[in-house]
């Protein structure tokens, strides 16, 4: 994953995971964002290590290294995707902790999610959390100002997802992915357009 931008691509920062590196979601976030570069965008995976985070504290303005790094990525996306694995019917605390990083974007003239695609995808050990998680996600997207993308991905990981190489073997999953990826990208792109068009009719005004 490149994590740099050049020219017009769009910036796509997939976020999510366990806090340990190699979960399932963390593995459909790299599929995801292999999706995306194939579509011509730039992308920056956090997980692992970079959603460990301490628990956000909206009264401290101090904030580690990893934060500041997490919040950077945010402000600077063009798109947005989050995984999260399902923990007792709904999202895992360390993904919900990371996300309430973002109110560090409250006072951005493009707040919070404000003006971006998010495409969600859910995991759990069977489909009635899978649903519930996402739905959880759908919530917190909203509360966020963000687009949760039409199309979203439900994994339920007691059935094979990948095969021994590690790579995604379902493929009624994999075309879900690439339809939701597709929609953040171009949802990107058009807000870019939209953006540069609305400038440059400023300057001939």
């Amino acid at each position: 994953m490149t994590g740099q931008t050049t020219g017009a691509r769009p910036r796509i920062v997939a976020l999510g995971g366990n806090a340990t590196a190699g979960g399932s979601a963390e593995r459909l976030l790299r599929h995801a964002l292999a999706c995306c570069e194939a579509r011509g965008a730039d992308s920056l995976l956090l997980a692992g290590d970079a959603i460990d985070l301490p628990l956000y504290a909206p009264h401290l303005s101090d904030r580690c290294d990893k934060a500041r790094a997490l919040v950077a990525a945010l402000r600077g996306a063009d798109g947005v995707i989050v995984a999260s694995p399902a923990y007792h019917g709904t999202v895992s605390g360390v993904v919900k902790n990371a996300l309430d990083y973002a109110q560090d974007l409250v006072a951005d003239a493009q707040p919070y999610f404000d003006g971006r695609a998010v495409g969600l995808i859910a995991v759990a050990g069977g489909w009635q959390a899978a649903g519930s998680t996402l739905a959880t996600l759908r919530s917190i997207t909203h509360a966020l100002r963000g687009w949760p993308t039409p199309m979203a991905v439900t994994a339920n990981s007691s059935q094979l997802l990948f095969d021994p190489d590690g790579l995604l073997a379902d493929q009624a999953i994999a075309a879900q992915l690439d339809i939701m990826t597709g929609q953040v990208v171009d949802f990107a792109r058009m807000k870019r357009a939209y953006a540069a068009n609305r400038d440059k009719a400023a300057v001939f005004a």
